[in-house]
């Protein structure tokens, strides 16, 4: 089957999912959301049949935009498997929502919840998929403009509003920077393909200023995505104010699109020898200012939405470790499977903050007291996913930032290195905070157990349970990536 027929099927079942909640009205508007995901879950199924084609040229039709290579359809997969998860938070956060919205019917505005996601699905898998610049803009514009309106939903939720504002302000600034950006790269090479802008800059003559000046502008919009320091401003305090759900899609979501776009637009330049070094340069400087900040800023945090907040700008900083490593293919595929162990770690983190916060009101780490004594199951599935995040061995967190760190040492990024390994060492502190509070501190006067709806309890379950799986045998994800057509093009340093 087409590759392109995956997104057009996402987008049919968003549409669908607002056209039953338009006209076939009901007091449980939960059941959207279960047929959303019993919808991307075919999809998923479908994405499988796909074969990644051989390398197309003449460049023709859509083709021009759009690649389905070994990279593209996993990352597919990655969205369609994120926004399931995420569909099932939603239903276990729909009571926070309904709170913040009053309408004239049960439920009102829950429908618009569960459909949006799809939609954003649909432009996370077009981002996997772009190899020019106006598709990647129109694609990122759809994400971006979806987490608008989904990042500030809860309405009458003052930090809710709060945060949607600040993501729409400094947003909208790195869309600015992004199609200047772009404008410079056209100006100079004619074209927008990044194919066709490669082989131009086989043949650049004259000075590098104008397009190290446009990629700078382009890697600051995807800085913004990535959550990369300087440009992380906006990650705290919209990850603290959006709903759970939302918090857990920008984490893993935004971050993998923006990585996957960041792995295809550095392919291109860092194989003009005229620019690469540079170009590697700053992926080092950005790598630490990063790290350095991330893992730092996480240390006093208190408030669990919060601390991931900060840790997922720290993570940001260990992936760009793998991007300033050189841009072999093996990088890439580095850059593959710590996303993919992180998709696993922060949705079981996120989905264990909502089964708490609707239980104990609130998403502190003292809301977390006792928990091991209350909810065993929970308790545990929260330690896996800390130790994961804190790289504990025998875990898919461990297996990710060894390959960073193997990354980094083969091409002899030393002062990397040693940064990334003292940040880890950071990351424990913040990070064993948790697991002390569930397991050391008593629960709270009047604390009750907490009960958990069985698909819930399955997702939990089968997300602990492939920490540890692929912490151990990495193989399903790293098979599959080693493929020629992962390959960026090795740094000419």
């Amino acid at each position: 089957m087409s590759p392109i027929l995956l997104e057009i099927t996402v987008v049919l079942i968003g549409i669908f999912l607002l056209l039953f909640e338009t006209f076939v009205p009901t007091k449980e508007k939960s059941i959207l959301a279960w047929i959303g995901a019993v919808g991307l879950g075919a999809v998923l199924l479908l994405s499988f049949l796909v074969q990644a084609p051989a390398e197309i040229t003449p460049l023709t039709g859509y083709h021009i935009f759009y690649r389905a290579d070994a990279l593209a359809i996993f990352f597919k997969q990655f969205a369609l498997v994120t926004t399931i998860v995420i569909l099932i938070m939603s239903v276990e956060y729909k009571d926070v929502v309904s709170k913040y919205i009053y309408g004239t019917t049960p439920e009102a505005g829950l429908g618009e919840f569960f459909a949006l996601p799809v939609f954003t699905c649909a432009g996370l898998m077009w981002m996997a998929s772009a190899v020019d610049f106006i598709l990647i803009f129109v694609s990122l514009e759809l994400v971006t403009i979806s987490f608008y309106i989904l990042v500030s939903y809860t309405r009458r939720n003052s930090r809710s509003l709060e945060a949607g504002v600040k993501y729409l302000i400094l947003g909208s600034l790195s869309t600015g920077f992004l199609v200047y950006g772009i404008t410079w790269v056209f100006g100079i090479t004619g074209q927008t393909n990044l194919d066709l802008i490669a082989e131009k800059l086989q043949h650049l003559q004259g000075s590098t200023t104008p397009l190290l000046f446009g990629m700078v502008l382009i890697l600051i919009a995807l800085g913004f995505k990535i959550a990369a320091a300087p440009f992380q401003l906006w990650v705290p305090d919209v990850y603290q104010g959006a709903p759970t759900p939302i918090t857990a899609f920008l984490s893993v979501g935004s971050k993998a699109a923006g990585f996957v776009v960041l792995v295809r637009v550095l392919k291109v330049f860092v194989a003009a020898p005229q620019v690469s070094g540079q170009i590697i340069d700053m992926m080092g400087i950005l790598a630490v200012l990063t790290l350095v900040y991330g893992n730092l800023a996480a240390m006093p945090q208190n408030n669990l939405k919060r601390l991931l907040a900060y840790s997922s700008i720290a993570h940001a900083g260990y992936l760009l470790i793998a991007v300033a490593s050189g841009a072999a293919a093996r990088s890439t595929i580095t850059i593959v499977f710590y996303l993919a162990g992180y998709l696993l770690m922060t949705l079981l983190s996120f989905l264990v903050i909502i089964v708490v916060a609707n239980n104990s009101g609130g998403d502190d780490i003292a809301h977390f007291n006792g928990l091991g004594k209350r909810s065993p199951r929970l308790a545990f599935a929260m330690l896996a996913a800390m130790l994961s995040l804190a790289g504990v061995p025998f875990t898919v967190g461990f297996f990710g930032k060894f390959l960073v760190f193997s990354a980094a040492y083969d091409q002899k990024q030393f002062l990397l290195l040693g940064i990334g390994i003292v940040t880890v060492a950071a990351g424990f502190y913040y990070y064993l905070k948790v697991v002390r509070a569930m397991y050391w501190n008593e629960p709270a006067d009047g604390a009750q157990p907490i009960h958990i709806a069985p698909v819930t309890k399955a997702t939990i379950m089968v997300l602990t349970v492939l920490i540890f799986v692929l912490g151990v045998y990495p193989q399903p994800i790293l098979s599959r990536l080693k493929t020629k057509d992962t390959r960026i093009v090795e740094s000419s340093r």
